[in-house]
C-alpha cells in the first residue's frame, strides 16, 4: 500500500508554475520612531517571533521546497515548516529572491486568518541563524539562513493518512459528515476573506486530538483578484485541480469548490484517486473526457449530488462554498 501511495504521489502532485509574486507584502512596519530596530538595520514584521525560543526537532514530512518538523516554541508543542531561504553557494540570487517572495506570500495570507477549521499560524522567522535544530541524538545545531513557519502541532496527522488507515472499513457516516462540514466551514471562511487556497487536498488538512479538521499549507494561496483574468497559471495538485486551472484559463474561488467535491469523494470512499492512470493519461481524461471519480452505488443520493455539482466542468455551475456549508449543517 505504501508503494502504491508513493507512486500515486509522484503522479498526483505536479511542480507547477512558480508562485505568484504579485500578491505584495503584507508586512505592517512599525513606525520609524522605533529606534532600537532602526539601529539594527531592520524593521520587525508583526508576524515575527523570537527565533531563540524555537527548537526544531523530529522530521515529519519532506517536500520539494520545504520540510515539516515537530518542534518546541517557548514550551509550546508546534509544527515547523522549514524553508532553506538561501545558501549563496548553492542558489542563485534569483532563486533566493523567489524563495523569500514565496515565503512572504504564504505568511502574509496565513497570518491574518483565524477560524476553528483553519490551522492557526503562531508566527514566522525569516533568514536567521538563531534557530536551534535537535537531531536524533539530542545534539543541537544551528543551520544558517532558514525561514520557518510555526503553527500548533496537530496529533491526528493529515486527513490523507487517516483515510488510508480506514481504507478497508471506511468511515462511519457520522464521521464523514462531520469532516465534510469542517472542510466546508473552513473553505467558506477563506472565501469570505477573499482567499483562494488553490491546493485544497487531503494532504493539506490536519486533524487535532478530537478529529476536528483544519486546513493548512497556504503556500500557493492568494487573495482573489477582482478581475478573473489576473488569476491564471497551473497551480495545485493533479487529481484535485479544476479543469480551468489545468487549461491555464482564468479562474476564481470556484477552483476550491471543485477540489472540495473531490475531497468529499475521497472522504466517503477512503480510497486513492485514479491509482492506475499516469500523469498524461489523467490530464487528458479530466480535460477532454470529463473523467471524475466513480461514486459508489451505496453513496446517498444527496451526497452524490453535491459531489457532482462541485466538480462540474463549468465553474459557473458549481455552488458557492457557503451553500455547501449549509448542505452539511446537522
Amino acid at each position: 500500500m505504501m508503494e502504491r501511495s508513493r507512486s500515486l504521489g509522484r503522479a498526483n502532485t505536479i511542480a507547477c508554475k512558480s508562485l505568484d509574486v504579485n500578491f505584495g507584502r503584507l508586512g505592517m512596519h512599525k513606525e520609524k520612531g522605533d529606534e532600537a530596530n532602526r539601529v539594527k538595520g531592520c524593521v520587525k514584521e508583526e508576524w515575527e517571533i523570537d527565533p531563540r525560543k524555537l527548537t526544531v526537532k523530529k522530521l515529519i514530512a519532506r517536500g520539494t521546497f520545504a520540510s515539516v518538523h515537530r518542534g518546541d516554541y517557548d514550551g509550546r508543542d508546534v509544527a515547523v515548516k522549514v524553508l532553506d531561504c538561501g545558501d549563496a553557494d548553492q542558489k542563485t540570487k534569483a532563486q533566493i529572491c523567489s524563495l523569500r517572495t514565496a515565503f512572504r506570500q504564504e505568511v502574509s495570507v496565513w497570518h491574518n486568518l483565524s477560524h476553528p477549521n483553519v490551522s492557526q499560524l503562531i508566527g514566522a522567522v525569516m533568514g536567521t541563524s538563531e534557530i536551534k535544530f535537535q537531531n536524533h541524538n539530542g545534539r543541537i545545531g544551528m543551520p544558517v539562513n532558514l525561514c520557518c513557519l510555526v503553527s500548533d502541532y496537530q496529533p491526528g496527522g493529515t486527513l490523507k493518512s487517516y483515510l488510508i488507515k480506514n481504507r478497508e472499513k471506511k468511515l462511519p457516516f457520522k464521521n464523514f459528515m462531520q469532516l465534510a462540514l469542517d472542510l466546508a466551514r473552513g473553505l467558506s471562511y477563506l472565501h469570505s476573506k477573499n482567499v483562494v487556497h488553490r491546493d485544497a487536498k487531503t494532504e493539506n488538512m490536519l486533524l487535532d486530538k478530537n478529529q476536528t479538521l483544519m486546513i493548512t499549507d497556504f503556500g500557493v494561496a492568494r487573495l482573489e483578484a477582482l478581475n478573473p483574468n489576473e488569476m491564471t497559471g497551473c497551480t495545485g495538485s493533479l487529481g484535485y485541480m479544476a479543469p480551468e486551472v489545468f487549461n491555464n484559463k482564468p479562474y476564481n474561488r470556484k477552483c476550491d469548490v471543485y477540489s472540495f467535491g473531490i475531497c468529499l469523494w475521497e472522504m466517503y470512499c477512503c480510497d486513492m484517486l485514479y491509482p492506475n492512470l499516469s500523469f498524461s493519461e489523467l490530464t487528458s481524461a479530466v480535460l477532454y473526457q470529463n473523467l471524475r471519480p466513480e461514486i459508489p452505488k451505496c453513496c446517498p443520493s444527496s451526497v452524490a449530488k453535491v459531489m457532482k455539482r462541485c466538480w462540474d466542468a463549468d465553474p459557473n455551475k458549481r455552488p458557492e462554498m457557503e451553500e455547501c456549508r449549509q448542505c452539511w449543517r446537522p
